[in-house]
């Protein structure tokens, strides 16, 4: 079953994992896949490094899912990347019964300002896989409070509309803490004229430093709940921990009201401070 298919009949809990680093064992993830999988998710995203940094762990990462008995939701970076390469890595996926993908461009390496590869932009990854692979379900990456390059939201959400024009069967978004935002960034998109679904990301806030550190990297904003409880916590650890937990598990509540079809926990490979989040998500 497609992604798409399944945000027809339900709202979809889904979440993301990440390869360990080369030398590094896939035993810690593959306990997080396990673990995450007692609350039944949809399914689960496999990340990919920009220009195939870590791609042979990725196609291990997606086996792993598949194997666990989870839907894979496989991410495609573009950036540095020749079309026949896209082409061989897809077809790879398909042959193992991967047939949802994230198109993405692609964070720039240190130092490089251009795509480097047959591909500048997202929608040109889409199209080209809409093209080459008509079966193959294509999601598309999308900023609420835009994405930090471009130079407003409304040319932003244009480049969203194309991405659906290409191909892009439904939204995942970025990481974001402001569910007013997420709301207007609905309306908005609507009436622009993207009616695919929209599925948030939801980074829990665990830890000072990675959520500030993940908000300045994506140009979110920190609403003032949230910087309370991390002025408040700044050097208690564990008492931020635990109040992240209650604070993400109502954040999750809050998407689902503002209208998202599904919910995306970028999971960090933290499978017990995730785990203590549904469960509290499931009681509230």
């Amino acid at each position: 079953m497609t992604i798409p298919q399944m945000l027809k009949n339900k709202t979809t809990l889904s979440f993301e994992v990440f390869p360990p680093k080369e030398g590094v064992s896939f035993d810690g993830v593959r306990e997080t896949v396990s673990r995450l999988s007692t609350f039944k998710p949809d399914f689960f995203s496999c990340t990919y490094g920009a220009g195939g940094t870590n791609r042979e762990r990725s196609f291990q990462l997606c086996d792993l899912v598949r194997e666990s008995g989870n839907p894979v939701l496989a991410h495609l970076t573009c950036i540095g990347s020749r079309k026949g390469e896209i082409a061989e890595i897809v077809r790879g996926h398909i042959d193992n019964n991967i047939m949802n993908v994230l198109a993405l461009r692609g964070d720039f390496p240190a130092g490089q300002a251009h795509s480097g590869g047959d591909f500048a932009h997202a929608d040109e990854l889409t199209g080209f896989l809409k093209k080459e692979f008509p079966r193959l379900c294509i999601g598309a990456a999308g900023y609420p409070e835009k994405h930090i390059q471009a130079e407003s939201l409304d040319s932003d959400i244009a480049a969203l509309r194309s991405k659906q024009d290409s191909g892009a069967e439904f939204v995942m978004t970025q990481l974001c803490y402001n569910v007013s935002a997420f709301a207007e960034y609905l309306k908005r998109i609507r009436k622009a004229g993207v009616t695919i679904p929209v599925v948030a990301g939801i980074m829990p806030a665990f830890a000072y430093e990675q959520t500030i550190k993940m908000t300045l990297f994506n140009g979110c904003s920190i609403p003032a709940e949230l910087a309370a409880l991390l002025g408040k916590h700044r050097d208690d650890p564990d008492g931020l921990g635990a109040v992240g937990i209650e604070y993400t598990a109502r954040l999750m509540r809050r998407f689902v009201e503002a209208g998202a079809d599904g919910l995306h926990v970028y999971s960090m490979n933290k499978w017990k401070k995730v785990s203590a989040v549904m469960e509290v998500f499931a009681a509230v």
